[in-house]
């Protein structure tokens, strides 16, 4: 369609995306004045009326202030160039990092959907050949409406490999000093014991913030099911329960009482 079938100010607008009311405050404020009238004595845009308004709204949309436009339109080329570089410039740089956003957008959806964002022979190589993709996906499924589940995932898009190797390390060496505190038989309650336990809550909120009462919770979990129980039976007869005592007594310390313990 020829620009002429949309003279009138809503069909201009329309023909523009921009709306009845912009256009408007841009005639009220001398940007772009219609330089025409219908016979009926309303004002209606000119060809050379809407090129003007898209060059307006080239301007504006490079971020240019409403009230510079009009005297950088009347200005040399130069000048006009001048700007056009600065903004392109500009410009450039928003792409650069609206790409970077986009990248980690994807990853926090990849993550959402995925946990950990390591290839299968990466998987293996930081969690051991005992790993169970399945046991993210059960989680998922349980948690993925909390709080917690959000954090994880902002985590785990922001981690590789390497960061997820340590983050295991981390664990398994805390795992071996609490069954090597068992067999020295360390009560819970004892100074030793909730150090550990202290160790063990900061390497899970690794995960996602862990409060003294959700930990109490997580403990429960290594004695009721039976995966985890087999877990820690295999690491040290025992440790299982040991380690919950230890958890219960540790967030006792700290005021929580693990029988009303909440999820926070």
């Amino acid at each position: 369609m020829e620009v002429d079938d949309f003279s009138g100010v809503g069909a201009v607008a329309r023909l523009l995306g921009v709306s009845v009311r912009t256009l408007h405050h841009w005639h009220q404020s001398g940007v772009a004045v219609p330089s025409c009238r219908s016979a009926a004595g309303y004002r209606v845009y000119s060809p050379a009326d809407v090129a003007h308004l898209r060059r307006v709204l080239l301007f504006r949309d490079l971020g240019v202030p409403l009230q510079r436009i009009p005297g950088l339109l009347e200005a040399g080329a130069a000048a006009r160039r001048k700007e056009l570089e600065g903004r392109r410039a500009e410009l450039a740089a928003k792409i650069l990092h609206l790409q970077e956003v986009d990248r980690e957008v994807q990853r926090l959806l990849a993550a959402d959907e995925q946990g950990v964002l390591l290839s299968a022979a990466e998987e293996v190589q930081v969690f051991g050949a005992g790993w169970d993709r399945s046991l993210v996906v059960a989680a998922r499924e349980r948690w993925a409406d909390s709080p917690q589940w959000a954090e994880y995932t902002e985590r785990s898009a922001s981690r590789a490999a390497e960061d997820w190797r340590l983050v295991a390390l981390t664990m398994e060496s805390v795992t071996e000093r609490l069954a090597e505190a068992k067999r020295r038989n360390v009560l819970p309650g004892d100074e030793r014991a909730n150090a550990l336990a202290e160790e063990h809550r900061e390497v899970m909120s690794e995960y996602f913030h862990c409060t003294h009462s959700m930990h109490v919770l997580i403990a429960r979990r290594y004695v009721a099911e039976a995966g985890f129980r087999e877990f820690y039976e295999q690491v040290e007869p025992g440790l299982a329960v040991w380690l919950k005592q230890v958890i219960d007594a540790n967030a006792r310390s700290a005021g929580i009482e693990p029988d009303t313990a909440a999820w926070e």
